[in-house]
């Protein structure tokens, strides 16, 4: 059976105390959950430590929002994937919409990226999603196949045991809209038969694929009924534990 993943990205927000004390909100409430669910927060980089600390006795797991596509050098302003892990990181989120439009970063690089996160073992929660430009001309399932083809299809099948798909259509992160559910599965469901026509029927059963865009308590319920949707990978309603808690709660 598959793993049910909600992963909140805080992006660059909060003070490292105000981290702090929404990990402790979130571990406080993460027994409300189903024990079938797992917890990932990703704060930014200058939090790890710290939030490390709060979780390090509860479920939930830390991530990442980013690492480096070199492991160790002159290379100002990054930071390693060992690093990440030395400080208590499971997971690390790569190929976010915003890393890929505001820092041009190519598939040429995630592929480096990911590398190197699964050689420190870390799990990698790799985003795909067309902008609406794409989706307005009908070429939303070329763009994900691409997206998946160039960065993922080097991989093993053991490999992809430790890569989550998130499915972030650009279109909604920030914006309130959100894919219809219908419109949510259908590309869930193609980026399944995606992983299935390179890796095999039994690895895309077995890929979590999470839905990213504008996902809140208030649609979450539907959302995750989709067959193809294994959870979310949650922006601004992660920064509340409340409604971060209540987004896990619709299992």
């Amino acid at each position: 059976m598959r793993k049910k993943i909600v992963a909140g990205n805080w992006k660059m927000n909060t003070t490292v105390a105000e981290g702090v004390e929404l990990a402790k909100g979130i571990v406080a409430k993460v027994n409300e959950i189903s024990k079938g669910v797992t917890l990932v927060v990703a704060p930014p980089f200058t939090h790890l430590a710290s939030v490390a600390e709060v979780l390090k006795d509860s479920p939930v797991c830390l991530s990442a929002q980013n690492c480096a596509d070199q492991p160790k050098g002159a290379f100002t302003g990054e930071v390693s994937a060992e690093m990440l892990k030395s400080v208590g990181c499971c997971y690390t989120i790569l190929g976010h919409s915003e890393r890929r439009q505001y820092y041009g970063e190519t598939s040429a690089k995630l592929v480096k990226k990911i590398a190197l996160a699964l050689e420190n073992g870390l799990k990698v929660i790799y985003c795909v999603g067309e902008k609406h430009e794409d989706r307005s001309m009908g070429n939303h399932f070329d763009v994900v196949s691409s997206q998946i083809s160039e960065v993922l299809f080097d991989l093993t099948p053991e490999q992809m045991k430790h890569v989550v798909i998130a499915y972030e259509p650009v279109w909604a992160i920030g914006t309130g809209v959100t894919a219809t559910s219908e419109q949510a599965q259908e590309i869930h469901a193609f980026i399944r038969e995606t992983i299935a026509a390179h890796f095999g029927e039994k690895v895309a059963e077995d890929t979590t694929i999470l839905y990213g865009g504008s996902c809140k308590p208030s649609n979450a319920k539907e959302l995750f009924a989709c067959p193809d949707i294994d959870g979310g990978l949650i922006g601004g309603a992660s920064l509340k534990a409340d409604d971060f808690i209540a987004i896990a709660q619709a299992w």
